[in-house]
C-alpha cells in the first residue's frame, strides 16, 4: 500500500514568504497541499505553478473570509474531515501606513485585525483540531512585534498580540503534553511585494526568509527569527532603556 503523502496547509498562500515555503515543500517529493486565501484567481495561480513543480502532488485551493471567525472554524472543519494535516503555516499580514492608521481608526482596525486577531483565529481552529494526533503550526509574526516603535505601532502592536499568544498556546500544549507543536517565526523586513515602498537595501532575500521558516518549521523550534542575526538585534532594542530608546528614531 503506498505511503499517504503529508498533508500541508498554508493560509494566505498567495503571500511571497508563503508561496517560497509551498516551492521547498514540494520539492523533490509527493504532497497533499491546501492553499487557503481570499482572492481565488490569484491562489489558482500559485496552485499551476506548484502543480508544474510537483506533477504527483495534489493542490487545493479554498477561500474563506479572514475576519470571520465562524467561517475560520468551518475551514478547519472542511480541512481536518479530509485528514488532520501535518503541517499548518500562518502567513498572512499586510504592512500598513502608521500615519494612515493614526488619522483613521477604521485603517487601524484593519491593521490590527488581518495581522494580529486574523492568524490567532485560524492558529486556534487549527490547534484544537491537531492537538492530540500532533503536527506543526507555523505562525509567522514579525521582529515589530518584540517592542513598540514609533515608526509602526499599530502593526507591532498586532504582531505583539500573535507573539504573545503563541507564547500562551505553547504553554497550553507543554501542560498537557501534547504532541503538537507551534512554531513562531520572526521576520526582519523582507524583500516581498509588501515592502515594495521601502528602500531595497538591506531587506533580507525571500527565498532565504523561507528556507529558514521551514527548516525551522521542521526542527519544531519555539521562536525563529529570519534572518537568525534579528535575534541578537532585537535583543538589544527589547533591553534598551527607554530614556534611550525615547531618543532613537526607529
Amino acid at each position: 500500500m503506498p505511503d499517504t503523502p503529508p498533508r500541508i496547509v498554508i493560509v494566505g498562500a498567495t503571500s511571497s514568504i508563503a508561496e517560497h515555503c509551498a516551492r521547498l515543500w514540494v520539492a523533490g517529493r509527493t504532497v497533499a497541499l491546501t492553499l487557503v486565501g481570499r482572492d481565488a484567481g490569484r491562489l489558482e495561480r500559485v496552485a499551476a505553478d506548484l502543480r508544474v513543480r510537483s506533477p504527483g502532488s495534489r493542490v487545493d485551493v479554498r477561500t474563506v473570509d479572514f475576519s470571520d471567525p465562524v467561517a475560520i472554524a468551518a475551514l478547519a472543519d472542511a480541512v481536518a474531515a479530509d485528514g488532520l494535516p501535518q503541517q499548518v503555516l500562518i502567513a498572512h499580514g499586510a504592512l500598513p501606513d502608521q500615519a494612515a492608521c493614526q488619522r483613521d481608526l477604521g485603517t487601524a482596525f484593519e491593521a490590527l485585525d488581518v495581522n494580529g486577531v486574523s492568524p490567532v483565529l485560524f492558529a486556534e481552529a487549527f490547534a484544537g483540531r491537531m492537538e492530540e494526533a500532533g503536527g506543526v503550526i507555523t505562525v509567522i509574526g514579525s521582529v515589530a512585534g518584540d517592542r513598540g516603535r514609533r515608526s509602526n505601532y499599530v502593526y507591532g502592536a498586532a504582531k505583539g498580540l500573535v507573539t504573545r499568544y503563541v507564547q500562551g498556546l505553547q504553554h497550553r500544549l507543554a501542560g498537557s503534553n501534547s504532541p503538537l507543536k507551534v512554531v513562531l517565526v520572526k521576520p526582519g523586513p523582507t524583500a516581498t511585494p509588501m515592502t515594495a515602498h521601502l528602500p531595497q537595501r538591506g531587506l533580507a532575500p525571500v527565498d532565504a526568509v523561507a528556507r529558514t521558516i521551514v527548516q525551522g518549521s521542521a526542527a519544531g523550534r519555539p521562536v525563529v527569527y529570519a534572518p537568525g542575526k534579528w535575534a541578537l538585534v532585537m535583543m538589544v532594542v527589547r533591553h534598551l532603556p527607554a530614556f534611550v530608546f525615547n531618543k532613537i528614531n526607529i
